[in-house]
């Protein structure tokens, strides 16, 4: 039960001074840096594997990454009903922790034998969506039970800003890492360690919560859209369009990801630093994207910002086919020859490396714009015993997109290496996906809602 429906939100602290708040923030946040990191570096490694025997195994990592998404989002959205969502959130944080240990010793069984320690990476990144899964219903079932209907979408705001800033920096830093540690690569998972036992410690200033629906019993339906929730979701036509709109801009995503390191290593002949940087220009357009739609909602669900943002994206993945014919103006013996410090990581070096970064951005911009009303109205919109289950649908539907990427990307690289296509022409799926995100800004067009009538 929501701190509103019980009479206490007058008691709640603002924003500013509330450590829950706070907790949630950072937590978060710690949780989003050591995925990103830790998948960007395998990533990477499926690139360099790639360019060794001509198979690119990104799409494999993301499938894996994805699918206990898939399995297991339903049941995650069960337990978080059935159970206290913030007893969920701290379990988790500790299941972070075994888990990269397990990545450590993954680096350690596979050195000297790059096929083996891809296949033992492979297996980690699927214990760590494992564990990711669980903790997203929770991680955004509570924030209706924390926080007031009307703090929502500037929470939102914020914890979506906060965890692709985590997504700059984890992708950043996994470029760099690989650069200079080498065979070293273990040390990787040990900083990860350090990482999830801070975020443990983190989790446990949030406020404890009271079961959202005690003695919910389980279902066979529960392993995936709950009965009742599919049951919500048929009545309830807007948020059934919603859920599945917003499963697009993850399916974009998951394309968008593999899709730049390959741009970046194959077509513009980066190094590993430079590619990551290249990611992480996506992630700082999103944060930036996210927090100005928490602030543009003006305490509304503010649907014509969806709008806005289909079309950036649109414009955005035509742009990013002229930054790739660009690329044909930088030959590798030109590249190589500029020294590799970290000056030169971050500072682009013409202007196809600036037009790449700001395309990029400027595509993470309005992907932000593009899912903070539309989690802001799936979090709002559900009565309070079904929250939980409906954050699950999301993330279930939502992972459901992102195999779908993997699967789409995958096909993508073999049409291209079959149609005698060099594979540097990799810049033209960024044309399909502008072509599936061009019937949403054109069709799609909701009103806006006020949260607090929403629940």
């Amino acid at each position: 039960m929501s701190a509103v429906e019980t009479g206490t939100s007058a008691e709640l602290p603002s924003l500013s001074r509330d450590r829950a708040f706070l907790g949630m923030t950072v937590t978060q946040f710690l949780g989003a840096f050591n995925d990103n990191l830790f998948k960007q570096l395998v990533l990477l490694i499926c690139v360099d594997h790639a360019a060794r025997s001509g198979r690119d195994f990104q799409d494999i990592a993301l499938a894996l990454f994805a699918i206990p998404f898939v399995l297991l989002s339903g049941y995650a959205g069960f337990l978080a009903d059935r159970t206290s969502k913030r007893r969920i959130v701290v379990l988790c944080k500790v299941g972070e922790i075994a888990v990269m240990l397990l990545g450590m010793t993954a680096f350690f069984l596979g050195t000297g034998n790059p096929e083996r320690q891809l296949f033992y990476l492979f297996v980690v990144l699927g214990l760590m969506s494992t564990q990711s899964a669980f903790f997203g219903p929770s991680k955004y079932g509570i924030l209706p039970e924390l926080f007031r209907d009307r703090d929502l979408p500037m929470v939102n705001g914020v914890i979506q800003m906060t965890t692709f800033t985590a997504i700059i920096f984890g992708m950043a830093l996994a470029g760099y890492c690989k650069e200079w540690l080498g065979d070293q690569l273990w040390i990787v998972s040990g900083i990860c360690m350090g990482i999830a036992v801070a975020g443990t410690l983190t989790s446990l200033f949030i406020r404890k919560t009271s079961v959202a629906h005690p003695g919910l019993r389980f279902r066979v339906s529960s392993l995936a859209i709950n009965a009742d929730t599919w049951k919500m979701l048929r009545a309830d036509r807007k948020l059934m369009g919603v859920l599945l709109i917003s499963s697009l801009v993850w399916f974009l995503g998951g394309v968008s990801q593999p899709a730049v390191n390959a741009f970046g290593k194959i077509r513009l002949h980066y190094s590993d630093g430079r590619t990551s940087m290249l990611a992480a220009c996506l992630g700082v357009g999103i944060a930036v994207g996210c927090l100005f739609a928490g602030k543009a909602s003006h305490k509304r669900v503010a649907f014509h910002l969806v709008t806005w943002g289909a079309w950036g994206l649109f414009l955005s993945f035509l742009a990013l086919i002229g930054v790739g014919l660009l690329g044909e103006e930088l030959p590798k013996q030109a590249v190589n020859a500029v020294p590799q410090g970290m000056l030169e990581l971050l500072t682009p070096r013409s202007a196809t490396d600036w037009a790449a970064r700001g395309v990029l951005t400027s595509l993470g911009i309005f992907a932000g714009l593009f899912v903070v009303p539309l989690q802001v109205f799936m979090q709002s919109r559900p009565p309070e015993d079904q929250k939980g289950r409906m954050i699950g649908a999301m993330n279930l539907i939502n992972w459901i997109g992102i195999v779908f990427s993997a699967a789409f990307y995958g096909v993508a690289v073999k049409v291209i290496n079959t149609s005698g296509l060099p594979p540097a022409d990799v810049y033209w799926i960024f044309a399909a996906l502008a072509v599936v995100i061009l019937p949403v800004a054109v069709f799609y067009r909701p009103r806006k809602e006020t949260p607090s009538a929403e629940c």
